[in-house]
């Protein structure tokens, strides 16, 4: 007799994170178009919060707090473009030497993703979940490592094709990067 209880392994909560983030990216790019950091302000930020946090709050949907996670993450990008980082994932360094790219990559992320796992953890997964407090440092690490990634393969398709699409093609990578690092965690959430 079965008790009618979904089990959540990592791969089931895993792989459809990572099309949700991914998939809440590139519906995000029909709002708001990749810029400097100038561009792309608090409005911008807020819409793609929106467009990611959609998705994932679907995976999120047979937990308590689906609904908190949507708030959580558009605050989360609110305060991020507040903070003069940026919407860290739609804006690309105006830069064109590789170690700053990297050096600024690493922090931003570092802090951006700092913010939004905080505003996540704080504002939406609740006490109950064990060791949620970590979401906070794979937010962090995930946005930390990704942005480097990403503004160095951006740079290098720029100057092979002379197109900024190169550089959005960098932040498409960004993002593959960040769904899967953060979706390797996120079953975390649903236990």
């Amino acid at each position: 007799m079965t008790t009618g209880k979904i089990v959540k392994t990592k791969y089931s909560i895993a792989l459809p994170w990572f099309f949700a983030t991914f998939g809440g990216f590139l519906l995000s790019l029909i709002w708001i178009e990749v810029g400097e950091r100038p561009d792309i302000g608090l409005v911008e930020a807020t819409v793609g919060g929106l467009a990611i946090a959609l998705p994932q709050s679907y995976i999120l949907r047979h937990t308590r707090f689906s609904g908190r996670w949507v708030l959580a993450t558009l605050l989360g990008w609110a305060m991020i473009a507040l903070t003069g980082v940026g919407a860290v994932g739609w804006i690309v360094t105006t830069t064109e030497s590789l170690p700053i790219r990297l050096l600024w990559g690493a922090l931003s992320g570092a802090i951006g993703g700092l913010g939004m796992g905080l505003a996540q953890w704080r504002l939406a997964i609740p006490p109950s979940v064990p060791y949620a407090w970590q979401w906070i440092f794979v937010s962090s690490a995930s946005w930390a490592v990704a942005i480097p990634i990403g503004s160095c393969i951006g740079i290098f398709l720029h100057h092979r094709t002379q197109l900024f699409l190169g550089e959005v093609l960098g932040l498409v990578i960004t993002w593959l990067v960040v769904a899967m690092l953060t979706g390797i965690n996120a079953y975390r959430l649903c236990k």
